[in-house]
């Protein structure tokens, strides 16, 4: 048997927290000795403490991991608990992260205005251009909606288009449109630039028409940084007596692994006022 002072260290908690969980039942100790009130612990105990220690840590209370606990869950059930907690935390997670990125993004168009050049902005003609896209609905035009519908939809369009054997796809280019529900919804183009002929089962190939008129700007980064650079091409749309008529085209020009290392350009349709 191990002194309750062992155990604790064995089991890598503290003295006071086995003392509290003696006290509300839920890890008694295998033996107290009558005259002294030592608690004392055997090595099996140990199991129940992971157990105890685990899902507390995943967010139950201790009223709930008590009920786990004497309900006699076995393994493969309390291990099926814990990997669904662990996914519903790591979705939490990454929301957060995506919350994060999206007040970072804020945060240096706040620090960037009136100081970002407009020089790199361009206006030019954009050709029409054949591609294969799948589509999708995001709730809004914002980055929290947008990045999980097109991401998935760039995984399955490139996908498909490798398993047709199509070669010589891409670069890709993304455009929006309202989904006309009145909520503000936007549907989410994903194409792949893709040669003549090119027929894919369950993929549209279209040709995406031109834009006659478009201001351009190349964003070096992320996706998630990209709010100075847009809001930058908007101050020149707005101040060089053009108007835009449209959502802006994405043109992804490099797509390495790095996403530090991403370079888009943003066309995004105008007309003189």
């Amino acid at each position: 048997m191990f002194t309750i002072g062992d155990f604790a260290r064995h089991g890598r908690v503290s003295v006071r927290m086995l003392r509290h969980y003696d006290a509300i039942g839920l890890l008694r100790p295998a033996r107290v000795d009558p005259h002294s009130g030592y608690r004392f612990y055997e090595a099996g105990q140990l199991a129940r403490l992971n157990r105890v220690i685990a899902l507390k840590d995943l967010g139950f209370t201790l009223d709930q991991v008590q009920s786990i606990l004497d309900e006699q869950v076995g393994a493969e059930e309390l291990r099926g608990m814990l990997r669904l907690r662990q996914a519903e935390l790591e979705a939490a997670l990454e929301a957060s992260r995506a919350r994060l990125a999206q007040v970072g993004a804020r945060l240096r168009a706040i620090e960037s205005e009136g100081r970002m050049s407009t020089q790199d902005v361009v206006v030019k003609k954009v050709p029409a251009v054949r591609i294969a896209e799948l589509s999708g609905i995001a709730a809004s035009f914002g980055p929290e909606h947008i990045t999980p519908v097109i991401g998935p939809l760039y995984e399955e369009l490139c996908g498909r288009l490798e398993g047709a054997g199509v070669t010589g796809f891409g670069p890709g280019i993304a455009y929006y449109e309202d989904a006309g529900r009145g909520d503000g919804s936007v549907v989410v183009h994903a194409g792949m630039t893709v040669p003549e002929g090119t027929a894919v089962e369950g993929l549209e190939v279209l040709v995406l028409p031109g834009i006659e008129e478009a201001a351009t700007v190349v964003h070096r980064g992320p996706m998630e940084t990209l709010l100075p650079t847009v809001q930058t091409l908007a101050t020149w749309i707005d101040t060089n007596g053009y108007a835009s008529t449209g959502y802006a085209r994405e043109l992804y020009l490099e797509c390495p692994e790095d996403r530090t290392k991403w370079v888009t350009e943003f066309q995004e349709p105008v007309a003189r006022v």
